[in-house]
């Protein structure tokens, strides 16, 4: 039995992008075909850094932190490591494993600080890359199956990485016409996209290729989510209930779920009683952050937010410097009441900042989660 874990490999050219190795072909987003390499199965990024000065170096930097936050196999960068610093650089951008030379003076300095299960050398016994297997599919297109790929692989006696679901349909409870209701959840959200329903095929399908599969009642037939209109749900995670007649399904929706249009199906308020704020804290800060972007693209007179966008950066730096500074000065205060108003104050002002920069909510939490 041989251990082969597929993924595929990008080489930097230049100052400007990766390229592929092998035919030289521009990519013009890596970041999304990255993506796209991932969602369809790949167990493995190898991202070599050729950068030849500082400048380049950073550009790559910044271009694998990209590709981090938008992939979830395994990342693996090689290349210009020629000081501690630029291990660091790498793991603080998400990669889960940077290539030092046994040679290199570095290893063992890589080793003692960030630990030896993020460092890869030759003889490394665990979470090795032949280059023999990477290579072999270096020019497959975005749209390439490594699920069926590694299929074929398992089948053929390779010991090779496939989802593996401990319950088989059969013993699943189904409902009257056979079938499993399955709930489907926004990963990361939490929020409830849709409901449909699985028979043993569409079951066996959603395991197989990533993507959420079901059979339609109406039409009587399978359904791949997004085949016609481009909306495919990728599979995070499946989970089956406690009376294992239902799975919740959490997903990375593209575009909309509903047919109408609408991110989720339920996008109709029956009845009510929530408070206007709601108690997960990121959902209100992502609340108050689309208000503050809303005032930026439809301006309001007499907004105080439009009035920080209308005098620009300089007037936002100086009032998060000073709201900073209120922080410090209520933090000496005995009453906490004091240090919840300045800190709502201080990050109300910063979500002013990210909104005019481009920085999201889901950046910042994503670069918080690979520290």
């Amino acid at each position: 039995m041989s251990k082969l874990n597929l993924g595929v490999a990008f080489s930097n050219g230049g100052a400007d992008g990766f390229f592929i190795r092998g035919n030289e072909t521009r990519i013009e987003d890596p970041a999304a075909v990255c993506e796209q390499y991932s969602r369809n199965g790949a167990d493995v990024l190898l991202l070599e850094d050729a950068s030849y000065d500082d400048a380049t170096h950073d550009k790559c930097v910044s271009l694998i932190k990209e590709i981090c936050r938008k992939v979830d196999c395994t990342v693996v960068i090689s290349g210009h490591v020629n000081r501690l610093e630029d291990v660091k650089k790498y793991l603080y951008a998400g990669a889960d494993l940077v290539v030092v030379d046994q040679e290199n003076p570095v290893l063992s300095e890589a080793i003692a600080r960030f630990g030896a299960e993020h460092i890869l050398t030759d003889e490394k016994g665990t979470m090795t890359v032949p280059s023999e297997n990477v290579y072999e599919y270096l020019n497959v297109p975005e749209t390439f199956d490594f699920f069926a790929e590694k299929k074929k692989r398992k089948d053929a006696g390779f010991d090779t990485t496939l989802w593996e679901s401990p319950f088989t349909f059969e013993q699943l409870k189904k409902n009257s016409d056979g079938m499993i209701p399955v709930i489907v959840q926004e990963d990361g959200t939490d929020e409830v996209l849709m409901l449909a329903y699985m028979n043993k095929e569409a079951f066996d399908m959603t395991i197989a290729t990533g993507k959420m599969t079901y059979y339609s009642r109406s039409r009587q037939t399978l359904w791949i989510k997004g085949e016609t209109s481009g909306h495919f749900q990728y599979v995070k995670a499946l989970y089956i209930d406690c009376d294992e007649d239902t799975i919740l399904a959490k997903v990375h929706q593209i575009g909309a779920a509903c047919h109408t249009g609408n991110h989720s199906c339920f996008y109709r308020e029956l009845v009510s009683r929530q408070k206007e704020t709601g108690e997960n804290p990121l959902q209100v800060f992502e609340d108050v952050y689309k208000i503050i972007e809303d005032r930026k693209n439809n301006p309001k007179e007499g907004s105080y937010t439009n009035y920080l966008f209308d005098k620009g950066i300089d007037k936002i730096l100086k009032k998060v410097g000073e709201e900073a500074t209120e922080i410090v000065i209520a933090a000496k205060n005995p009453d906490p009441e004091e240090i919840i108003y300045e800190i709502s104050d201080f990050l109300y002002h910063v979500m002013v900042l990210m909104v005019l920069k481009g920085v999201s909510w889901e950046e910042i939490t994503r670069e918080l989660a690979n520290r």
